[in-house]
């Protein structure tokens, strides 16, 4: 991390590399700063999708409020989130190889996946001394994919969008164009619940809406 001028300080840290995420929380006009924290996110054995991505916000957003705390001293908000697909209870990760990628999309193709998201949220309490106070919220939504054609599954993978993603898709980019309806949360899809977000803010003393009525 940078060392920042007063001006500069943020009033919250975001625990993920993922642009998506930088991005949707940058609609709400906070100044934040992005951490790396180093998280294992191998799935347990038996977990439901729902505590899958609870676990890893959590512990994204610890770890990121050790990190932060430790290099800086610094106690501000740290915010960790976790996306995952699930197909027929089963999770869907992020295709290995092209063989993967068509294996995955030919189970999504002509049907309704779901897609979790959890954000939570470390921040100091002064009532707990140097521990942070975590919070969670989770969405979950559903996503219609159209039959897919092989030439247009090999069109996308040939695209470069599949590789590193859930499922192997970005419902932000290509594979736009295989979503036939949506129930939930399009934020969440991409990989912030913005509501969610918004509501834990709220809880740490955050609230954006005056940012929105200025503008």
């Amino acid at each position: 991390m940078t060392s920042l001028t007063p001006a500069m300080i943020p009033q919250v840290y975001l625990a993920s590399s993922s642009p998506r995420r930088q991005e949707l929380l940058a609609q709400f006009g906070l100044q934040f700063e992005v951490l790396h924290p180093n998280v294992d996110e191998t799935a347990i054995v038996g977990e439901a999708a729902g505590q899958y991505v609870i676990r890893l916000a959590l512990e994204k957003a610890r770890a990121g409020w050790q990190l932060l705390s430790t290099q800086t001293n610094d106690r501000s908000l740290v915010i960790g989130a976790d996306t995952c697909i699930v197909f027929a209870d089963e999770l869907i990760g992020k295709p290995n190889d092209k063989l993967h990628y068509e294996h995955i999309m030919k189970r999504l193709s002509g049907a309704t996946h779901q897609v979790y998201s959890a954000v939570a949220m470390a921040g100091y309490d002064p009532c707990s001394g140097a521990d942070p106070e975590v919070k969670y919220r989770i969405s979950r939504s559903g996503v219609e994919f159209r039959e897919i054609s092989a030439q247009e599954r090999d069109a996308h993978w040939q695209s470069g969008e599949p590789a590193g993603k859930a499922g192997g898709y970005a419902i932000q980019g290509l594979a736009a164009a295989f979503v036939k309806n949506i129930n939930g949360s399009y934020s969440g899809i991409v990989g912030l619940p913005l509501f969610e977000t918004a509501e834990l803010l709220k809880e740490f003393g955050i609230n954006i809406l005056p940012r929105l009525q200025t503008r």
